[in-house]
């Protein structure tokens, strides 16, 4: 029982001892590694435009030869074209997207099952 409560309690005290950023690293790479039921809204006017779903996380550009960040992120997910947060039998086709950071965009989990 006691073996139980102590590795939580070692991992616990290992996160809290790392700085923001490496905290941050590490949630991004279990995230990476668990996957992650996100949604990305993109507006234009204010108004929602697209919708993707089931994006695992958006990937900013670098470029090949100065490896430099680009100005878009990039992913693939599904279109919703219904707005409605579900995979519909029309929208089964994984696409790849890109978005610039001059659009409106969020990117927040999946709020339904």
């Amino acid at each position: 029982m006691k073996k139980l409560l102590i590795v939580p309690l070692a991992l616990s005290a290992l996160f809290l001892g790392c700085t923001q950023e490496q905290q941050n690293k590490l949630g991004r790479t279990i995230q990476n590694y668990t996957g992650v039921n996100g949604v990305v809204d993109i507006y234009s006017g204010g108004k929602l435009v697209m919708r993707f779903l089931k994006v695992d996380k958006l990937t900013t550009a670098h470029g090949t030869d100065d490896n430099k960040p680009r100005p878009y992120r990039f992913a693939y997910g599904y279109i919703d074209k219904n707005f409605n947060y579900k995979v519909d039998p029309d929208e089964k086709k994984k696409v790849y997207f890109e978005v610039t950071n001059y659009e409106t965009y969020i990117f927040y989990e999946n709020p339904l099952p």
